[in-house]
């Protein structure tokens, strides 16, 4: 088995990189539009010397005697004359395209671009295997239908070259000094900007073990507010599951300290001298009734467990209403017979347009099952006069709702008790009837866990018997959504 073991990295080492290789990738970037920008400027005030040379030039050429002359005087051979780094040629070529002076090897300039007049252009060109800047311009000569002269200067690159150098390493030299400079500033500002996250740390650490109140999220960064959110939100539930788990146990032990009790008694009395064997058989019959309850009680309080806890864990599927009720009458009705009491089903049937639901189907048939439960255990029954007991399911596709009723001839609820009775451990007065106090507390939960609301009203009002008549009204429209 191959274990793989992922590095723990770091917020600030991550945020320092993310800020830091921009800025390295970045620096060679600028180095190159530096050279393209200085080699651009460096060439500007050699160029408008060419442009001049050339217009100099251009003033020489004269017309004697039908005939197109060139004169260079010595200063403009001092101007054209080549200096230690650069190498300065020219060329003036008369009307019919004959050499009149300068440098035979100088290149013409493209025949598509034609003879222009008034400008000096520049362009790139190579003589003698070497790149040169060239600045040329036509002269139009006072000769019948003679064509233009033209005139051309040529110079090295060696002098641009050495300024755009200059240039460049007038602006990068200092980047040498300013990038460290950054990257530190940079590191110092981050520290700084981590302090809040650390003092975070230090008032959660400080915290007592028992401590689950929420972190002040105003005294937090606004990024680190959502985070502060969530955590929040962790405790809260985490408190409620301490609750929980702590009424839980003290539910279960309140509760079973009665048939325990009982179980003691009856086993002292059974174990006394001098007992027959009817009273024996009496005790014997006691501790199977208690343990029954202590049995009921303790599945009772973990039905109530499971439904509290199972709120945010729980995977919901689709579910058929109609189709789950009629399954727990089906496994009610023994207990049911046992009792005299005719149980049945109506309503929407299995498949019916509207009766389905996404919620759990365990719960929804444990929430079906308490109501039977309850029903079943405060219907007076007898042959001579049976109980009833009606499961109804009704949809409404209109009103986007789906309800599920539980119907029966008992003594009903009196209004004074319709909100207590859904209170844990509590039982209607008056009744024989035995049971723990959970099971519509149990109904509730899972009710609720399923946007569902749960009301008694009676059965046959202004009747006695009332009955009563649970109904557990889902809403269909926002209902949770089924996976």
């Amino acid at each position: 088995m191959k274990v793989t073991h992922h590095e723990q990295r770091s917020l600030f080492g991550e945020i320092l990189d993310w800020m830091l290789t921009p800025m390295l990738l970045l620096w060679p970037v600028s180095l190159v539009l530096t050279w393209l920008v200085a080699q651009s400027i460096a060439g500007k005030p050699f160029d408008r010397a060419l442009e001049y040379n050339v217009v100099a030039l251009a003033q020489l050429i004269t017309v004697s005697h039908d005939r197109v002359q060139f004169n260079l005087p010595l200063p403009a051979r001092e101007l054209l004359r080549a200096d230690d780094a650069d190498t300065i040629y020219y060329q003036v070529l008369g009307a019919r395209g004959e050499f009149l002076s300068g440098e035979r090897a100088l290149p013409l300039p493209p025949e598509s671009e034609g003879a222009f007049f008034g400008e000096v252009r520049i362009r790139d060109a190579e003589v003698n295997g070497v790149d040169v800047k060239v600045a040329y311009t036509w002269v139009k000569l006072a000769l019948p239908g003679a064509k233009p002269a033209l005139v051309q200067v040529a110079e090295t690159l060696e002098k641009r070259a050495m300024l755009a150098t200059e240039i460049v390493k007038g602006v990068m030299l200092p980047q040498f000094v300013i990038l460290p400079l950054a990257v530190l500033l940079v590191w110092l500002a981050l520290v700084q900007a981590i302090k809040p996250l650390n003092r975070l740390e230090e008032r959660i650490r400080a915290r007592q073990s028992d401590d689950l109140s929420p972190i002040d999220d105003q005294a937090v960064l606004l990024e680190v507010a959502p985070l502060v959110a969530s955590v929040n939100d962790l405790l809260t539930r985490l408190k409620e599951s301490i609750a929980t788990q702590k009424r839980f146990l003290a539910d279960a032990a309140h509760q079973l300290k009665t048939p325990l009790a009982g179980l003691l008694m009856q086993a002292d009395l059974a174990q006394r001298e001098g007992a027959d064997t009817e009273e024996l058989k009496q005790s014997l019959r006691q501790i199977g009734r208690s343990s029954l309850r202590a049995t009921h009680t303790v599945n009772q309080l973990l039905a109530l467990a499971r439904a509290e806890g199972s709120g945010t864990t729980t995977r919901l599927v689709t579910c058929d209403l109609a189709e789950l009720t009629m399954e727990v009458v089906r496994d009610c009705v023994s207990r049911a017979l046992d009792r005299h009491i005719d149980l049945g089903f109506e309503g929407a049937q299995p498949g019916a347009p509207g009766g389905q639901l996404a919620g759990n189907p365990t719960l929804l048939k444990e929430l079906i099952r308490n109501l039977l439960d309850n029903a079943i255990h405060y219907t007076p029954s007898t042959i001579e006069k049976p109980g009833v007991i009606t499961a109804r399911v009704l949809t409404d596709i209109i009103g986007k709702t789906l309800v599920l009723q539980i119907e029966d001839s008992g003594p009903g609820v009196p209004r004074a008790e319709r909100e207590l009775i859904f209170q844990p451990f509590y039982r209607a007065l008056g009744t024989d009837a035995d049971g723990s106090g959970l099971g519509l507390r149990i109904v509730t939960e899972i009710a609720e866990q399923h946007n569902a609301t749960v009301s008694v009203e009676d059965t046959k009002p202004g009747r006695l018997p009332p009955g009563a008549c649970f109904s557990v009204r889902f809403v269909l429209e926002g209902n949770l959504t089924a996976t």
